[in-house]
């Protein structure tokens, strides 16, 4: 297995990159909330990241043709969105918004690359 099918390069290199875009995001406030913000985001996104991986590892060899191309990636969306948007809001991230912009579109990308990546292979 290379690294591009690693969960865990997959988990570790969205952490680090949406966490630091989760401070930015919230540089504005006062400390710890930036803090808290790219923590929060880094964690959420290793986690969502695997498993967002692992469904459309399911998803894709058990749908035929187009749904097989676009399902995954539509799911991972709103699963994506739906989580960050709840735990970010329970958390108290002053700029939930802001902060999901980066993350919820470029795990869309990620599921839409990962997905055709898995699709073209057959």
């Amino acid at each position: 297995m290379g690294l591009m099918d690693s969960s865990v390069a997959h988990g570790a290199a969205g952490a680090a990159l949406m966490g630091g875009w989760a401070f930015y995001a919230n540089s504005g406030h006062a400390m710890p909330a930036p803090l808290w913000a790219a923590l929060v985001q880094g964690a959420l996104t290793a986690g969502v990241t695997v498993v967002l991986k692992r469904v459309q590892e399911a998803l894709v060899p058990r749908l035929q043709g187009a749904p097989g191309l676009v399902g995954p990636p539509v799911v991972c969306a709103a699963i994506s969105f739906c989580l960050l948007y709840t735990i970010h809001s329970l958390a108290g991230t002053p700029e939930v918004l802001a902060t999901l912009a980066v993350p919820v579109s470029v795990a869309t990308l990620y599921a839409c690359l990962y997905t055709w990546r898995l699709w073209s292979r057959g």
